[in-house]
């Protein structure tokens, strides 16, 4: 009798199967494995049962708890998610096993009424459910109305060509996943619009204490990938990050030097705090954990606490 097949646990969106089909495709090529050797559970999250503003509800392991809780089970054995919706410290015996190759981390402009966010209209309304690019888009442009857009990225598309709004802001390494990229209008640089922690990059996750599935997954993880986004990962854990705060961060390594920027905003815009620090690539969490104290101390308590 076969082995059951090497499951797979992912959400049910297109992007969400899109990644999940890439990991399968990956780890059928490094091992030699058959089409019926990897397959896949389609689990619905929370977040995918809500529809209001997520961070009321608790964040951003709306997206994973369901999906962690048939990992810990065993019901399977791997789990392929955006690892900018990972929560910064996960379950007990749930571990991080591969960083895929990092894809674009900029944030793609779309609107059908003017071509960049400068050229846009004042009074214009831009939608977004992201409270760090909401922030962000009112630090640079406070005429515009930013209103709450939820839904995956055809959802959000179609509510754009509705007429729901004038403008709205996605990933562009989700565009580009999924075949969309056509859609955007002009792509922000990051010094316009910094990114979301590990935008761009797809984590796998099995459970820590499985030897062969850690071993296998081994063969996926892009080191240089992975020490950026723990880079990211330690900053916004020093921070306590949360759906309810607004923060961006972005790790860049280049000869082996880590380039770090992070910022923290009032999600109206209105008051913000950035931090630039450099390393040896070697002490990527630490770089991280300093750069989250440093900006810690620059924005005072009162800061952080009035966004509780």
């Amino acid at each position: 009798m076969p082995p059951p097949p090497l499951l797979i646990g992912t959400r049910g969106s297109p992007l969400a199967l899109w990644q999940a089909r890439h990991v399968q495709a990956l780890l059928i090529e490094a091992h030699g494995l058959g089409e019926g050797e990897v397959g896949f559970s389609v689990i619905t999250t929370s977040g995918d049962r809500i529809q209001g503003p997520l961070r009321y509800f608790g964040g951003k392991g709306l997206f994973t708890k369901e999906i962690d809780e048939a990992l810990l089970s065993g019901a399977v054995d791997l789990a392929v998610h955006s690892l900018k919706d990972l929560p910064t410290f996960l379950p007990e015996n749930i571990a991080i096993a591969a960083v895929l190759p990092r894809a674009d981390v900029r944030d793609a402009f779309i609107s059908p009424k003017a071509p960049s966010l400068a050229e846009l209209p004042p009074g214009s309304v831009i939608g977004t459910s992201s409270l760090r690019r909401g922030a962000q888009l009112k630090r640079l442009r406070p005429d515009l109305r930013v209103i709450d857009f939820r839904g995956n990225v055809e959802t959000r598309l179609r509510k754009l060509a509705g007429g729901q709004a004038d403008a709205t802001l996605l990933a562009l390494a989700g565009l580009k996943r999924l075949g969309l990229a056509s859609h955007a209008t002009s792509v922000l640089s990051t010094d316009e619009m910094l990114p979301a922690v590990a935008q761009g990059a797809i984590g796998v996750t099995c459970r820590g204490d499985d030897a062969k599935t850690t071993s296998l997954l081994a063969a996926l993880d892009d080191k240089t990938s992975a020490t950026a986004v723990a880079c990211e990962r330690a900053f916004l854990a020093r921070l306590d990050g949360s759906c309810r705060t607004p923060i961006a961060g972005l790790a860049e390594i280049d000869d082996g030097v880590l380039r770090f920027r992070g910022l923290i905003l009032a999600p109206d815009g209105s008051e913000w705090h950035e931090i630039g620090l450099d390393g040896g690539a070697e002490n990527a969490a630490s770089i991280g954990t300093d750069a989250g104290e440093e900006l810690l101390a620059r924005a005072g308590p009162e800061f952080l606490a009035s966004l509780a």
